[in-house]
């Protein structure tokens, strides 16, 4: 397959499958990296096939691996992280959009969209990879640690205090050393 990432699907073959491998260069990882607001993106892939499903609908199955650059969450120093995920798009000629604001969907639904004319694959890549990023990611050894505020000369209220239920411990415990 060619280097081009935008498939008409009124071009693609009905009775077999068809491959691609993107493998974005150094200008396109760049790009990825500053829109999902990475330090850096080296190695992504993006390879798999995409078949008819049934008469007028289309199965993409694919292998998407990178390894991404993300500041930690606690020190802000550079935290590389590995993705390998395997992911399905089934393109729907006869797509509805939910009804309601707020629709529960079927697992099986999350890997479902509207069918249009074409299949952006640089699109579905950027969007698989937006969803495997870690959301906090953090350097390995490296703990939050606890912040304690109160006004001067008073205790500090620690996370422990703040529980529901540390109140009934504590007076449990004082039950047990009065019985």
């Amino acid at each position: 397959m060619s280097d081009e990432t935008v498939l008409r699907v009124a071009d693609l073959p009905q009775n077999s499958v068809t491959a691609f491998d993107l493998r974005p260069g150094p200008a396109r990882l760049a790009e990825i990296a500053q829109d999902l607001g990475l330090d850096g993106l080296r190695k992504l892939r993006f390879s798999g096939t995409i078949r008819a499903e049934g008469k007028r609908d289309w199965r993409l199955e694919a292998d998407l691996g990178a390894t991404v650059i993300q500041p930690c969450v606690v020190t802000l120093d550079p935290v590389t992280t590995r993705i390998d995920t395997r992911l399905t798009r089934l393109f729907l000629a006869d797509w509805t959009e939910p009804d309601e604001e707020e629709a529960e969907m079927a697992t099986e639904d999350d890997e479902a969209e509207p069918l249009r004319a074409t299949i952006d694959l640089d699109a579905v890549m950027s969007e698989a990879l937006a969803l495997n990023l870690p959301a906090y990611p953090r350097k390995e050894g490296v703990d939050l640690g606890q912040a304690v505020f109160t006004e001067p000369g008073k205790q500090a209220m620690t996370d422990e205090e703040t529980r529901p239920f540390a109140g009934l411990a504590a007076l449990r415990e004082t039950l047990k050393k009065d019985s």
